[in-house]
């Protein structure tokens, strides 16, 4: 199968589960997380339509984003944990961050964001599963960060990402996911700009798509199995 025949295959799975559900399948974002893969692989995506890429580790992100300079119609999520001594990066390079559970990452992000750039999209991680492998912070700790992001100029709180503990069962998938729609929707009435929750990967996608997902982050079925030759970044 090629990346264009994986990106149609996920376009009627998401079609699908948005169907099911009464959805519109416009109002779900594929995300193809692209982290160690080549960007010949990228510009095969592209080839296929895909415009929204995702990426784990800064210096490879900024990389990727370097080599497609000479494109305006790309958007580049970081996605991954972030260390405080690569803020700026994300901040000068992406268009979203989906894992802020910091106020200090925050007000870093916010301080860095270039002058001549549209404000930053952030979404707050939650931990939602309570894993303590997990980074994200725990739903009661959402209001007060989210107030925080709020009074900064150069973020614009776009919603809620998660990653919930593995789980193959279809209902229990459910649970952690409906936990987040809850939230999510507790948010908008907060806060206008709030309409994205990112949530759903290769193998829980319908689950998270019927539970409210708006933007599914999708790699293994896009470009197979992840290659992990350069030693990822600490």
């Amino acid at each position: 199968m090629t990346i264009q025949n994986n990106i149609s295959d996920v376009i009627a799975h998401i079609n699908l589960a948005a169907t099911e559900c009464h959805r519109s399948p416009q109002d779900i974002t594929l995300l193809a997380v692209s982290k160690t893969k080549p960007c010949e692989a990228i510009l095969d995506a592209i080839e296929a339509g895909q415009r929204q890429f995702g990426e784990n580790y800064v210096q490879e992100g900024v990389e990727k984003i370097q080599f497609f300079a000479d494109r305006n119609d790309l958007t580049w999520h970081f996605i991954g944990p972030l260390q405080s001594n690569k803020s700026r990066l994300v901040a000068e390079y992406f268009d979203w961050f989906h894992t802020l559970d910091r106020a200090k990452i925050a007000q870093r992000l916010n301080d860095q964001r270039p002058s001549d750039k549209a404000p930053l999209n952030v979404l707050i991680q939650i931990n939602i599963s309570d894993e303590n492998s997990k980074s994200g912070i725990k739903l009661e700790e959402l209001e007060p960060l989210a107030q925080q992001i709020s009074l900064m100029p150069n973020l614009v709180l776009r919603g809620l990402m998660t990653i919930p503990a593995p789980e193959t069962d279809y209902e229990k998938q459910c649970v952690a996911f409906h936990k987040m729609e809850s939230a999510f929707k507790q948010l908008q009435k907060i806060y206008p700009n709030v309409d994205t929750l990112s949530m759903g990967m290769t193998d829980d996608m319908r689950a998270a798509i019927h539970c409210g997902s708006t933007l599914v982050r999708i790699g293994t079925a896009i470009f197979g199995a992840r290659q992990y030759d350069a030693q990822p970044e600490k």
